[in-house]
């Protein structure tokens, strides 16, 4: 595992944005590698940069400063080797079946088209445990079925890294832990490789095989952790983290 080479090297990688008033950091010099078949997690709290960095591999911000590569290639732009799934639960085409838009993916991107988009299409759709609801569209399904059809879209498109923006925050506590099952249960499957954000500890722990935590704002590399699936490892990791994260916090309240 240690000689492996990396899928994708993030090397120094500062980003910024500007708003009206002012440049913002939301990243500083951050590092860190992902191999084939991970399961990366950026953890951090709210405003760390998280998913600025992660907009960053997916090529739609360009660094300040570092670079990132994939496969050994600058990532410049947007391509189908990496794609995104979101928490929101309007990333589908309305008007497009669940079966449509999976394939419409494949088709777009040109990489498939006719009866060969849509057999991938149905094979990530049972992936996702959806094949009664393949002719069904996106109004009639409830939010954790959008989220499965994001993610058989996703799959379907079979990228190098499939990247995930806390794509449960905005489910109930049942259909998120569901979730979470699926999708590991997917991964024991089809080993992807995904980078997925989340700010929630548990969600970190139970999905991730690595953990990248980032400090509050402007986002810099605090540890590098292996996750565990030992429930009382896991209950000593998420005090251990919870520490990290908050313990400068605190430290600054007493200061004051």
């Amino acid at each position: 595992m240690g000689s492996q080479k990396p899928l994708l090297e993030v090397s120094g990688v500062t980003l910024q944005y500007k708003t009206p008033n002012l440049l913002v950091t939301a990243t500083y010099r951050v590092d860190f590698n992902v191999l084939e078949g991970d399961r990366f997690i950026l953890l951090g709290p709210s405003g760390c940069g998280k998913s600025t960095l992660q907009k960053a591999v997916g090529g739609y911000i360009t660094p300040t400063e570092g670079e990132m590569r994939l496969k050994g290639q600058v990532i410049r732009a947007p391509g189908p080797d990496r794609m995104m799934v979101f928490q929101e639960f309007d990333q589908l085409l309305p008007w497009k079946t669940v079966r449509q838009n999976v394939a419409f993916a494949l088709t777009a991107a040109r990489k498939l088209k006719g009866k060969e988009a849509d057999e991938r299409a149905m094979h990530y759709i049972e992936k996702v445990n959806l094949t009664k609801f393949a002719d069904t569209y996106p109004h009639m399904l409830s939010g954790g079925m959008k989220q499965r059809v994001a993610i058989a879209r996703g799959m379907a498109m079979e990228p190098d890294i499939l990247l995930m923006d806390e794509p449960f925050a905005a489910l109930d506590a049942l259909t998120r832990r569901k979730m979470q099952d699926e999708l590991l249960q997917l991964w024991a499957d089809t080993r992807f490789t995904v980078l997925f954000v989340t700010h929630s500890i548990a969600e970190a722990i139970k999905i991730g095989n690595r953990i990248l935590l980032l400090s509050p704002h402007p986002g810099r590399v605090k540890a590098e952790l292996n996750s565990t699936t030992d429930p009382k490892d896991a209950a000593l990791l998420e005090q251990r983290i919870q520490h990290m994260l908050f313990a400068d916090e605190a430290k600054e309240i007493i200061d004051a």
